[in-house]
C-alpha cells in the first residue's frame, strides 16, 4: 500500500505525463479547463495537484479517464 505522499506523486506523475501527450499547450488547457496558465504550471513544475472538481475537468480536456490517472 502506498503512503499519501507515494500517492500524490503518483497522481502527479500520471497527470504529468497526459498534459504532455495532449498535444495542447499549457494555454490552451488552461482556457479550456477555466484555469490560468499558473495552475497548469504549478501541477507540472511544482508538485501541486488540482482541487477534485479541477481535476475532473482536467480529465476531460485532456481526454483521458480518471482511472488513468488514479491507476484504479
Amino acid at each position: 500500500m502506498h503512503s499519501d505522499k507515494q500517492t500524490a506523486e503518483l497522481i502527479r506523475k500520471n497527470l504529468v505525463n497526459a498534459i504532455r501527450s495532449s498535444g495542447l499547450t499549457q494555454t490552451e488547457i488552461a482556457a479550456r479547463a477555466g484555469l490560468g496558465t499558473s495552475a497548469i504550471s504549478n501541477y507540472i513544475h511544482r508538485g501541486k495537484l488540482p482541487t477534485l472538481c479541477t481535476f475532473v475537468v482536467l480529465c476531460e480536456v485532456l481526454d483521458v479517464s480518471s482511472e488513468d490517472i488514479l491507476e484504479i
